[in-house]
């Protein structure tokens, strides 16, 4: 919290190569803060924080309107085609308690691409690498942003025949997380109507959570 008139919310986005984290990011954020494209390895190689400008139009408490402000921690794959498992948890786990050791965490973001399967082994380890970062409650403190979104429509999907005709391992890890989900379509995600739908959406988690925060401190456990 800056002031009484704006909130902040602190974000991090996890997830495997070109899944769409970096664009994720930068939707959110409603900028190009974060390198992304198409690459045969791995893009990001170290964590680096994104602050969005003032957003009005969001939230409003007690009545009154108050400016919002998202800063998002981009991170890099997991796995990664440079760097090991515990070079990436690390990195990440550094940069959580540097950027929001004070602060904290109001969401940590795993990123899928909805128009892939997900496989039960992939879930596994990102389940273990996510337990690893954030510890025994990262449920609470963890979304699905399913990016891609705009491919299962084009296959003739919307979301709810997406999510009944989803694999068992993808509809387990939503309910590990309470549903918390949200559809990204990368076509529209620039849009800024997209942005605040998402961002709603987001705070809405947060509020379900009574606002709280996930203190990370920096330690290599």
């Amino acid at each position: 919290m800056a002031d009484s008139n704006e909130m902040t919310i602190n974000l991090v986005v996890l997830g495997r190569a070109q899944t769409g984290k970096s664009a994720a990011g930068n939707s959110l954020l409603g900028s190009s803060d974060f390198n992304s494209h198409r690459s045969p390895s791995s893009v990001t190689t170290c964590c680096s924080l994104g602050r969005s400008c003032r957003i009005l139009g969001i939230i409003r408490r007690n009545g009154c309107e108050l400016a919002l402000r998202v800063q998002v921690l981009d991170t890099p794959s997991y796995p990664h085609s440079g760097l090991s498992k515990e070079q990436v948890r690390d990195t990440v786990r550094s940069a959580l308690a540097h950027h929001f050791g004070q602060e904290g965490l109001h969401l940590a973001l795993l990123v899928l691409r909805a128009d892939l399967p997900l496989c039960p082994d992939e879930s596994d380890h990102t389940i273990q690498f996510i337990q690893e970062l954030l510890g025994p409650t990262w449920k609470d403190f963890t979304a699905v942003l399913l990016t891609h979104a705009d491919k299962a429509e084009e296959a003739g999907f919307s979301e709810e025949a997406y999510l009944h005709s989803a694999s068992s391992t993808l509809l387990s890890l939503l309910s590990s997380v309470q549903h918390k989900y949200i559809f990204l379509d990368n076509q529209k995600s620039i849009i800024k109507e997209e942005r605040a739908i998402v961002l709603r959406k987001l705070l809405n988690f947060i509020r379900q959570n009574n606002y709280q925060v996930l203190l990370l401190k920096h330690s290599k456990e």
